[in-house]
């Protein structure tokens, strides 16, 4: 039983999905990921759209499944919309990511991700697979009744959903249960914080609007100490895991926020594997 618990838990954790950001420092993180992984990659307002792409390109090139966002907020139109779906084909790429975005105002007439993702169907594309995300806590700065007619709204146009990075392991299975009995039936994957420094991953989490979370944190015995070398998601992955092993709620698999602390992430990956009979070769 121990054996093939930690091969299920191994294949999960091989499958892992990994999030990175186009910004300085990233090419040198690059050689630490996994030859065979998905790779998404970010779009920020400071950055833009190109950035995501040039990067996808790169990795592309590198020959790892890459997955770009488009935020909606950083679309300036349907031509430019229409120039970057052609371009993410061009690339040979079949699967994007469409979130709101983090800008302030947005460049053109889409507000968020149910809008550009009608605006995409609208237009035509050759994406096979098209993710979306979920917010398993209350957020800080959207209502709960907005983020819960955000998934029925972007539901029919995306092939599964990735939810947002939640401490508290209750909450997230709380939550992939909610989604289930409000209707949405699409494949879920569980967002991991990747192992970041303290600090940093803090001051995201604030700024992504996870205040319960962080308090969740603050409550549990021995975290602090723990948080003084950095945050791994080991207590995540040990009580989230038979949902993913099992495939409970057609729950997928993991999607590790990196932070571009790839590395770190993929060191602790490889412990993770290390430590279970025969999980590095499930």
């Amino acid at each position: 039983m121990i054996k093939r618990e930690g091969a299920a838990l191994g294949a999960s954790l091989r499958r892992a999905r990994f999030e990175i950001i186009p910004m300085k420092g990233i090419d040198e993180q690059i050689p630490h990921l996994p030859p065979d992984a998905t790779v998404t990659v970010t779009s920020s307002p400071t950055k833009g759209i190109d950035a995501t792409l040039e990067l996808a390109q790169r990795l592309r090139s590198d020959g790892f499944h890459v997955v770009p966002h488009i935020a909606a907020r950083l679309v300036a139109g349907g031509g430019h919309l229409r120039d970057i779906l052609d371009r993410v084909e061009d690339l040979g790429i079949s699967e994007v990511f469409v979130v709101a975005g983090d800008a302030k105002e947005p460049s053109g007439p889409y507000e968020g991700a149910s809008d550009l993702l009608r605006a995409m169907a609208d237009l035509g594309h050759r994406l096979t697979d098209i993710g979306i995300t979920g917010y398993p806590e209350s957020h800080s700065f959207i209502s709960d009744a907005t983020t819960i007619q955000a998934m029925y709204d972007k539901a029919p146009y995306a092939t599964y959903i990735v939810s947002q990075i939640c401490y508290d392991p209750s909450v997230v299975a709380w939550w992939i249960g909610a989604v289930r009995e409000r209707g949405v039936d699409l494949p879920i994957y569980i967002g991991l914080p990747g192992v970041v420094d303290r600090v940093r991953l803090m001051r995201i989490s604030m700024k992504v609007g996870l205040g319960d979370s962080l308090r969740f944190l603050h409550r549990q015995g021995g975290v602090a100490a723990r948080l003084l070398g950095g945050y791994s998601p080991d207590d995540l992955v040990t009580a989230l895991d038979p949902q993913v092993s099992e495939g409970r709620d057609n729950v997928r698999g993991w999607h590790l926020f990196t932070f571009n602390e790839i590395e770190n992430t993929e060191r602790w990956r490889q412990q993770m594997l290390s430590r279970y009979p025969g999980a590095e070769h499930a």
